[in-house]
């Protein structure tokens, strides 16, 4: 098992996933001992089907399960890689029935244009007696400019959310009319094409709006990131969050971030081949980019229907 350990370690798995496959390889031994198993090279695909079975005999979830399965199956790379066994009895084994985590309405192309054509940043606010001090105008303003930017990033080019807080000024190409999104561990780089309607906002916040934020931030050291708060923090959760509050009051179909992600992806998906959305998605596998597919989102529809008929 420490030869294991140190195999997820050099994967380049973290150390909550390393803590959880050793738990579920642990869990799965202790069955193989109860079932009179002590050869792991002995183990076949029979006797994984009937460690699922067992699962679900337990009143494991299926989610549970699969987690398992796949945690399982790192153990058997390892120990084929270690050439202690010849085949991973892992393979090919999919549990079905997995409720999806998430329903998402797809929005079309003229609403997520029209979110981002009809977003104010010109704003006008009428103080009333009962009414607590708002912040100065031109700091809102200034906000509103920014997450513009962001709109337009998250509805052109399905940029992650996590992913905006990546963003540095030499990502943005705006003579070619392009950006590079830097990869990450949930996702890798790509460079995007700009929409023409994208271009205007973004250099005017680079060299104008940026400039005036950064002169509010509490913190006084230089920074290359792209898109900055005035409170000197380095996360955009909240203006983030604001965005959404501010989404959702202009359509009431907007539930969260994702959705705008995952409408974006749909509809590249009627335009291009499904390599070439995996790369623009910047998806590490191509199952996640076919999760989004037509068939699928049959299916999705039908989830819909059965599990929120109202």
């Amino acid at each position: 098992m420490n030869r294991f350990k140190e195999w997820l370690i050099i994967k380049g798995h973290s150390s909550s996933t390393v803590t959880a496959t050793l738990k579920a390889v642990n869990y799965f031994m202790v069955w193989c001992e109860k079932e009179n198993i002590s050869d792991v090279g002995e183990i076949r695909h029979t006797d994984m089907i009937a460690f699922v079975q067992s699962c679900n005999v337990r009143g494991v979830s299926r989610k549970t399960t699969a987690g398992y399965v796949l945690h399982i199956k790192k153990y058997f790379d390892f120990l084929q890689s270690e050439e202690e066994v010849t085949d991973n009895p892992c393979s090919h084994i999919k549990i079905k029935g997995i409720k999806r985590k998430v329903l998402y309405e797809v929005l079309s192309r003229e609403e997520m244009e029209k979110l981002y054509n009809d977003y104010a940043t010109e704003i006008v606010i009428a103080k009333t007696e009962n009414m607590k001090s708002p912040p100065p105008q031109h700091l809102q303003v200034l906000a509103r400019k920014r997450n513009k930017v962001m709109l337009g990033l998250l509805i052109y080019q399905a940029v992650r959310s996590e992913e905006l807080n990546r963003l540095q000024l030499s990502d943005v190409k705006p003579r070619e009319g392009k950006i590079h999104i830097p990869g990450a561990k949930r996702s890798n780089e790509r460079t995007l094409r700009l929409e023409s309607s994208q271009v205007f906002d973004l250099l005017d916040y680079m060299n104008d709006t940026r400039k005036q934020m950064l002169q509010y931030r509490k913190a006084t050291e230089p920074t290359q990131e792209l898109l900055v708060n005035m409170n000197g923090g380095k996360g955009l959760s909240n203006a983030l969050a604001i965005l959404v509050t501010h989404l959702k009051a202009m359509n009431g179909k907007i539930k969260n971030l994702d959705q705008l992600r995952a409408s974006v992806i749909v509809h590249w998906l009627k335009q291009y081949n499904l390599r070439k959305v995996q790369v623009m998605a910047g998806h590490r596998y191509i199952s996640s980019t076919e999760a989004y597919q037509a068939s699928h989102l049959d299916d999705l529809k039908e989830d819909i229907k059965n599990y929120h008929p109202f």
